[in-house]
């Protein structure tokens, strides 16, 4: 989970997903054309670099066919850490307010 979010923390990397999740399955090529398009300057080395950290920590998958590699977005670690870290706060203020209304309706407020 380290790797994550290790590769959450850059702003470049957030990107590059932003990027697959508005269309999946780029490659390299099209990756470098829609970082140029989002206003950002980056090689083609910097980019592959990026890619090689969101591989490593698995938020990347990447396909070769035939002479292209296609990189798509892999949501199931961010789906766990929602699971694990998000979720867990925005239940338990829901249960709290749940259970401030019963005690409200039930006249036990004190």
């Amino acid at each position: 989970m380290d790797l994550i979010f290790k590769a959450l923390a850059d702003d470049t990397r957030r990107r590059l997903l932003d990027i697959l999740r508005e269309r999946d399955g780029r490659s390299l090529v099209e990756l470098e054309q829609a970082i140029l398009d989002s206003g950002l300057e980056m090689t083609r080395f910097g980019i592959m670099k990026h890619l090689k950290v969101l591989e490593a920590a698995s938020l990347v998958i990447s396909r070769r066919n035939g002479r292209f590699k296609y990189h798509y977005l892999n949501v199931i670690p961010l789906q766990e850490i929602l699971d694990r870290w998000i979720e867990p706060l925005t239940q338990k203020p829901l249960a709290r307010a749940a259970l401030d209304l019963k005690a409200k309706m039930e006249g036990n407020v004190k």
